[in-house]
């Protein structure tokens, strides 16, 4: 039996003709980083073009040994999804330690930084709708 894939926009209405589309994370497929919101070596790998989910920021970000970033805050909820190696996810007030299998929601405006434990790289997949980010330290 084949299936049809159909996607139901916030309208309720059906746009016929887009389907589902698989993209595999790939070290190869990764950049390094010039961001000034990184210290260290950062690659990123963008999972999802603004292109095909406009609503969504999906991004694969490598830390490796030590690297993080600055302290920062975001307008919209974040979440971070842990794939890989060893982390940390801070706030002014708190410090996770993570690992892979990990999630961690971020509230909107909460300062936080994350990079990975030194003598570790550490890998997460970031998701975020479109808003604001501000450098706070």
């Amino acid at each position: 039996m084949a299936w049809n894939a159909t996607r139901t926009g916030s309208t309720g209405k059906t746009r016929v003709g887009e389907q589902m589309k698989l993209i595999r994370q790939d070290d190869a497929a990764a950049r390094l980083s010039h961001s000034p919101i990184f210290e260290g070596e950062v690659v990123t790998q963008n999972l999802v073009a603004e292109g095909d989910a406009p609503l969504l920021r999906v991004t694969a970000i490598t830390f490796r040994d030590g690297a993080r970033n600055r302290l920062h805050h975001h307008s919209t909820e974040q979440v971070l999804i842990v794939t890989h190696g060893r982390g940390i996810v801070a706030t002014e007030a708190e410090e996770l330690r993570v690992e892979p299998g990990d999630v961690v929601l971020i509230p909107p405006g909460e300062r936080h930084w994350h990079g990975a434990e030194p003598g570790h790289d550490f890998t997460h997949v970031s998701i975020l709708t479109p808003g604001e980010m501000t450098i706070d330290g």
